[in-house]
């Protein structure tokens, strides 16, 4: 900006906000804005291009052929201007015509023009247009410059949802026809549920955003952060007695980001510019979404909603705006619906009358997900569009079995969800019935079901379900809720209480399974993995921090205290790595005998099988463990080269297949062979017809999540052993894709109940 000094972005915003104050009709004032605008960037072009019932419209330019203001329309998407609205960020370019976006306009007579910078117009945290300025140069935008364009849009965003509204409609707003719409999206807690549209905290227009006087909101915006933090403070408090213990460590993390010296510090130099306190928040908020959508790391870009969640509690605070509705305003049967959510939004609300949560962002790692996951609230995430189709109050159907959402359902989408509905609470009722009841199959085969679990709240499950046991204990997800690492001794306290509400059902605990994708924010991290999953991550990631992995034995034999233990390493490779991992695991065994400490009354050490590399070394490997646990999602990745994370290929490859199942069936009898126990653990255990399969290649125990326990134990109670093994005995060798169409025929000519 050729404005100098301290002063200059002020001058600036008053003189803009002068233009839209002044006389005439709002397309007066936009062709006077646009004049500035370009004057101040020294720019041969200023640009303003809005939406008008969903496509973007040119409503005023500066050094453009005037003829094409209202003329020239792109789609969202569509050049440069088009691509900036679609992905709400920022472009500068020196050369835009070198751009594979780029798409000249002949009726605007911008080929002369090389240089391109662009901001998104914001209003309410929805694109609402694009500001543009171009020059013949080759010019390199500076970051400050941007910046100042960012700010501009932001005024900008008053007169679109003020007086340009009322004058022509449709600008600003996309809207819905109100028509039945199913979108897909990624389901990250099962079950089903039908309400009505809540929008959660809609995102408070700011409608002004020159200060009058920046030390009055440099004081506001002071005194709304320290609110802020004895809110959170007291959620704290009130958490420190919940019996569950994620929520507290959740919530460590959110007062830590609401301490966060480098957050205030940017919202103080947006006031001193010239804008409000909320017009600051805001400014500070847009550019952290820019962050988010940057950063390839999940966990680091679900840590940075717990921040969009705090800087729409300050903005409430400045607003005095409550947000969310009453308990007495809520209805009864409630679907959330948003952008993002921080857990501890999710805890505001009577979680009683929360039937659903559908995120427009979201992943299965992020604290809301694990929060609702104990809550057993259905949860969708990643659903585009979101927000621009449905409004609040809408009906609204939530699958969260297979990831979908039906908006204002028509009446064949209702009278499914009632069919689905009664039967899946037919079901449960069966199952409840078999809660007390062993699985035990015909012909008298004892099969034993066991919970994954990974929190507090997972235990009680323990009961509902009738599980034998806990089959695998993910720890990480301990670390993963907390902003610093673990001491022993909170670990200790942790494993103890785990132990303690497991009784005398045994419990095997996996060790940290982090890395890769799954980044904990207090370790050092080395540079972006291309393929995470196979990356720096469990075991190998331990024996390179062995002082972690040796923490977390210790934290594990002092919780044990006289009761049994069971221990196995997730992703060993080859035997050295379990051998190593072992000798770790020893070093603490012995240091605890030489401290006179109470052990375990029994030890058990084994290793997850789900590298395929390792089913060629049983002959080594099974004289050192006491047990396996093969991990066939990780398993069927590995050994088919195929991302389970990625759509394209989620149904390209089965688990019923000959390939999948001779590999099982190998470990399987080889560890027979070795009279070494062998379990498995995932998503297939819990899949009724899968379950059938992995006890037809001889497994006994398998473990899987709570709402598979009944279905499988069904299963079981109603298969006849020995003739699926004799249906199984030569189906290996078929050169078919899958053998999940013939094991289904064979449960539907036998009554077993999938």
């Amino acid at each position: 900006m050729n404005a100098a000094g301290p002063s200059g972005p002020r001058i600036l915003l008053r003189r803009l906000r002068e233009v839209m104050a002044g006389p005439g009709d709002a397309q007066a004032r936009m062709d006077q804005l646009v004049t500035v605008i370009a004057a101040n960037m020294v720019a041969e072009v200023c640009s303003i291009y809005l939406l008008r019932d969903g496509v973007l419209e040119l409503f005023a330019t500066e050094g453009l052929k005037r003829s094409a203001v209202h003329q020239t329309v792109l789609r969202v998407g569509e050049g440069l201007v088009g691509q900036i609205a679609q992905l709400a960020k920022p472009m500068a370019l020196s050369e835009a015509r070198s751009h594979p976006n780029f798409a000249a306009r002949p009726e605007t007579g911008e080929e002369d023009y090389h240089s391109l910078m662009g901001v998104p117009v914001l209003r309410g945290g929805r694109v609402v247009g694009v500001l543009v300025v171009q020059n013949k140069t080759n010019r390199d935008y500076l970051s400050d410059e941007i910046e100042a364009m960012q700010t501009i849009a932001m005024v900008l965003a008053e007169m679109v949802g003020g007086a340009l509204q009322e004058e022509v409609p449709g600008v600003g707003t996309i809207g819905s026809d109100g028509l039945p719409m199913r979108l897909a999206g990624l389901a990250l807690n099962d079950g089903l549920a039908r309400g009505v549209a809540v929008l959660h905290e809609p995102r408070i227009v700011v409608e002004q955003h020159v200060a009058d006087d920046v030390d009055d909101e440099a004081a506001r915006l002071n005194t709304a952060i320290a609110e802020l933090r004895t809110q959170v403070d007291g959620m704290l408090q009130a958490a420190i007695a919940e019996p569950s213990g994620e929520s507290r460590d959740i919530l460590e993390t959110y007062r830590m980001f609401a301490h966060d010296k480098g957050w205030m510090a940017r919202m103080h130099e947006a006031v001193q510019s010239g804008l409000t306190a909320e017009a600051a928040v805001e400014r500070v908020q847009v550019e952290n979404r820019a962050r988010m959508s940057e950063i390839g790391d999940a966990y680091l870009r679900e840590r940075l909603h717990d921040l969009e969640d705090l800087s729409n509690r300050l903005m409430r605070h400045l607003t005095n705006n409550g947000g969310q509705l009453s308990d007495g305003d809520l209805p009864d049967q409630a679907v959330v619906v948003a952008w993002n959510m921080g857990p501890a939004e999710l805890l505001d609300y009577d979680v009683n009358r929360i039937k659903a949560l559908v995120l427009e962002e979201g992943s299965p790692t992020s604290h809301v997900a694990i929060v609702a996951r104990a809550l057993q609230i259905p949860v969708i995430g990643r659903l585009d569009q979101l927000l621009e189709v449905v409004d609040s109050g809408d009906d609204l159907v939530v699958d969260g079995d297979n990831g979908q959402l039906f908006v204002r359902p028509g009446a064949d989408a209702l009278e499914a969800f009632g069919a689905n509905l009664e039967l899946r609470q037919a079901k449960a009722a069966q199952y409840a019935a078999l809660r007390d009841q062993p699985a035990v199959s015909k012909d008298g085969t004892r099969i034993h079901l066991n919970l994954n679990a990974g929190l507090l709240a997972d235990l009680p499950h323990l009961d509902e379900t009738g599980a034998d046991g806990i089959g695998l204990y993910r720890t990480e997800l301990h670390f993963m809720v907390r902003a610093t690492l673990p001491t022993v001794s909170m670990q200790t306290e942790f494993y103890s209480r785990v132990l303690d509400q497991a009784g005398d059902r045994p419990v095997v605990f996996r060790t940290l399974d982090v890395g890769g994708d799954k980044m904990l924010p207090y370790l050092t991290r080395y540079d972006d993995e291309q393929n995470p999953a196979m990356g720096w991550r469990a075991i190998r990631l331990s024996l390179d921090r062995p002082v972690l992995l040796r923490m977390q034995i210790r934290a594990l034999l002092k919780a044990a205290e006289g009761r049994p233990l069971a221990i196995m390493f997730p992703m060993i490779a080859e035997v050295s790595e379990f051998v190593a991992a072992r000798a770790l695991l020893d070093r603490e065994v012995e240091r605890q005998s030489r401290m006179g400490e109470e052990g375990p009354s029994s030890l058990r050490v084994g290793t997850m099988l789900e590298v395929p590399s390792l089913a060629w070394q049983l002959s080594a490997l099974l004289p050192l463990v006491d047990f396996i646990s093969i991990g066939s999602n990780d398993l069927m990745q590995f050994l088919f080269a195929s991302d389970r994370g990625n759509p394209r290929l989620a149904n390209r490859y089965d688990e019923l297949s000959p390939s999948a199942l001779s590999i099982v069936r190998d470990i399987v009898q080889n560890c027979a062979a070795a009279a070494v126990p062998v379990s498995l653990c995932g998503e297939a255990a819990g899949r009724p017809v899968d379950a059938m399969a992995l006890i037809g290649l001889g497994l006994r125990s398998i473990s899987m999540g709570a709402a598979s326990i009944g279905p499988v134990k069904m299963m079981v109670k109603s298969l006849d052993l020995p003739a699926l093994q004799e249906f199984m005995t030569n189906i290996y060798e078929s050169p078919e894709h899958s053998l999940r169409d013939a094991l289904t025929q064979f449960a539907e000519n036998h009554d077993v109940a999938i």
